[in-house]
């Protein structure tokens, strides 16, 4: 039975409003310029920052144009079963999207492996046995 207060009555609904949420951080990467002097003239150049997906900022973009959307992917007493698939693929899809930026060095790549709990583990073992010899360099070779 679904939930009386639903935001997204369908998984086409919820999904329309991330590719809109992807929309929308091109828009906000107008805000995050990076300004370059190039050339013999240093000639002032402004780029845009590619902004990361996150699922917060997902969030906070249907908070502003929607309504509350996390219950849709915590589904903690059944609701939203059916939107379990297109849930999946957004949390899919942002991570993806933290890992290849941060492999190609667009976005910072620790924090990324922070986020996406990443870790380059390496096992060191140290193992000394120290062993002591009871010789009295003055006794005679008894």
């Amino acid at each position: 039975m679904p939930h009386p207060s639903r935001i997204f009555k369908t998984p086409d609904e919820l999904e329309k409003a991330w590719e809109g949420y992807k929309k929308h951080i091109e828009i906000e990467a107008e805000k995050w310029l990076k300004v370059q002097y190039v050339g013999k003239e240093g000639e002032r150049v402004t780029d845009k920052y590619k902004l990361p997906m996150t699922m917060e900022g997902f969030e906070i973009y249907c908070y502003n144009n929607h309504g509350c959307v996390n219950h849709y992917f915590d589904n903690k007493e059944g609701y939203y079963d059916e939107f379990g698939t297109i849930c999946s693929r957004i949390k899919t899809e942002i991570r993806n999207d933290q890992i290849t930026g941060g492999l190609l060095g667009v976005y910072n790549p620790s924090i990324t492996q922070r986020l996406n709990n990443l870790k380059e583990q390496s096992e060191v073992n140290t193992n000394a046995n120290i062993n002591i010899l009871n010789i009295d360099p003055l006794a005679d070779g008894e």
